[in-house]
């Protein structure tokens, strides 16, 4: 439900802003008062295409919001996909620049224009004399008849098996695709998996055999620096820990005379403590440094074999190394028993269309049953409203394979007077028949399920007194299970409304503005008894309005 619409800097409007009742609301005025500019900036928040050139100060940017009340219409998972906040009052805004670029908020969170759009879809639905090509739409015809079969559980539980049937279809055709691929390039995965195995690759040896060569390469110039750093540490006549030890023989001499050369001493005997274990670890590195030239043409003949290998693949670590040899490893899996699992796929898939034949067969019959009551309920809203001998066909055929709706299609055919031949609808009815049929079908569809707000502009052309009186009745009862606003220029069903909005050009400056209020009851009077006779409007005409509104 459309509650609150706010239009700033759209053509005639610099700012306005209407809140809409439940139920039939009404929107009158003069030809030419701003009717269609409010539709039009409606629009925007819808997504449609904006242009620059209709803002009413081109040097302020144009601001639309509307607020809707969204509890009931199942729109949980539309948010949820497209990660936006669900709240039940939410809020749909468009803000567009003077140089034409355009930014879309639904609850404060920025949105494409084709989310936006998705979204007013599913809020407000516009409907003019001109905007027929929805009840041409098999889609749509489907859809009548899928609201008044009351299956929707049924239909749910269908389209998303079906979606399933058609994610495991797609995955079944690659597997086997894959597999085609995996059997032709078998002995070269197999070539290359057996040359990666045969290497016995551990992650790790690469930079342990790098350095372990490096020692190796430079063993002499190491033992060479090991013998220098012993030979002043332990055996040189000056060696650092003789002449530590010299030092703490003289501190251990004082010590009866400073408690803190006591301390001094104790450190210093640490001190060599330490460089005696240096010492002695120095000694036992440098005899375990050699030259190994054969252990050094081990460790180039592994290292090559690994850069081998590396180059060949193009990969810079034994570790994607290893990864490769686990992929090829699952090819060959793949290639040898593929066909099994190809197969357990398959009897999967079959099971799943079993069950879907048996649930669109269930759809089928439920359409079945459902058509005739539409023919019915639609063939007598359009007598009502002055199109006696009309004639609806609800047309069902079944397709040779399923879809996501099941296995039926779907075809309205019509006749608008009594003896010619059934046709699809644009062919046999005008605008204002077929403005009525799409009135007719609405209001069938919403005595079953929930719709959006539907805004019908004028479609009440070419009809008059009585029949816009049935038409005014219609729209009244459509307005009983979903909010409905009607942009009218007939008395007979602008008396119908709950609410009615006047809107109008306040020329009271230099400046032409639009402006709409709400009309209270006694105004209400004055306006539609205006609609029935003129700007000036004699007591005849305000009787006639009093028993219009139910209030004489």
């Amino acid at each position: 439900m459309l509650q609150k619409l706010a239009i700033s800097n759209y053509a005639l409007i610099d700012n306005l802003e209407i809140s809409f009742d439940k139920g039939l609301n009404i929107l009158t005025g003069e030809t030419g008062a701003g009717k269609s500019i409010i539709l039009g900036a409606l629009s925007l928040i819808l997504g449609q295409r904006a242009e620059s050139r209709y803002f009413f100060n081109q040097q302020k940017k144009c601001v639309i919001e509307g607020t809707f009340l969204i509890n009931g219409f199942h729109l949980m998972s539309f948010f949820e996909e497209n990660d936006l906040d669900h709240e039940p009052e939410t809020i749909l805004r468009r803000e567009i620049t003077a140089d034409g670029k355009s930014r879309a908020f639904v609850n404060d969170t920025p949105v494409n224009l084709t989310v936006l759009k998705q979204l007013g879809e599913k809020l407000i639905d516009i409907h003019s004399q001109h905007a027929t090509l929805e009840i041409n739409d098999p889609d749509f015809q489907l859809l009548v008849v899928d609201s008044v079969a009351g299956h929707a559980e049924l239909l749910s539980d269908y389209r998303a098996k079906f979606k399933s049937y058609k994610k495991d279809s797609s995955r079944l055709q690659q597997m086997i695709a894959d597999s085609a691929q995996a059997k032709s390039d078998l002995d070269y995965y197999q070539f290359q998996f057996d040359e990666l195995e045969k290497a016995k690759l551990d992650a790790e040896e690469q930079e342990k055999l790098e350095q372990e060569l490096y020692a190796l390469n430079n063993a002499e110039e190491i033992k060479r620096s090991l013998l220098g750093a012993y030979y002043l540490m332990q055996d040189g006549e000056t060696a650092a820990l003789l002449q530590l030890r010299e030092a703490a023989h003289h501190l251990s001499t004082l010590e009866k005379f400073n408690p803190a050369i006591a301390e001094l001493h104790e450190r210093l005997k640490s001190v060599v403590i330490e460089l005696k274990d240096i010492a002695s670890e120095i000694e036992n590195i440098e005899q375990r440094t050699h030259t190994d030239e054969t252990r050094a043409s081990e460790i180039n003949d592994r290292l090559n074999l690994i850069y081998t290998l590396q180059k060949k693949h193009r990969l810079n670590t034994i570790s994607e190394l290893l990864g490769l040899q686990d992929d090829l490893s699952k090819k060959i899996e793949q290639a040898v028993h593929g066909d099994e699992e190809i197969e357990k796929l398959q009897k999967q898939i079959a099971a799943e269309k079993k069950e879907l034949e048996q649930l669109a067969g269930q759809l089928a019959v439920n359409r079945a049953k459902a058509a005739p009551g539409i023919e019915k309920q639609v063939v007598e809203a359009l007598a009502d409203m002055g199109m006696n001998g009309s004639t609806l066909k609800v047309e069902l055929s079944s397709t040779p394979s399923l879809g996501p709706d099941g296995t039926d299609s779907v075809r309205f055919l019509f006749s608008a007077n009594k003896g010619h031949a059934l046709a699809e609808m644009s062919k046999v009815a005008s605008g204002g028949e077929l403005s009525r049929l799409m009135l007719s079908i609405k209001s069938l569809i919403a005595s079953h399920t929930a719709l959006p707000t539907i805004i019908f502009d004028e479609i009440d052309s070419g009809v008059s007194g009585g029949v816009a009186n049935k038409v005014g009745t219609i729209m009244e009862r459509l307005a009983q299970n979903l909010q409905v606003i009607t942009i009218t220029h007939l008395p007979q069903i602008a008396s119908k409304g709950g609410s009615h909005y006047f809107v109008y050009k306040d020329n009271s400056s230099a400046t032409t503005y639009t402006r709409i209020k709400q009309l209270s009851e006694q105004e209400r009077v004055v306006e539609i008894a205006k609609m029935l006779s003129g700007d000036k409007p004699g007591e005849s005409a305000l009787q006639n309005a009093r028993e219009l509104l139910s209030l004489s």
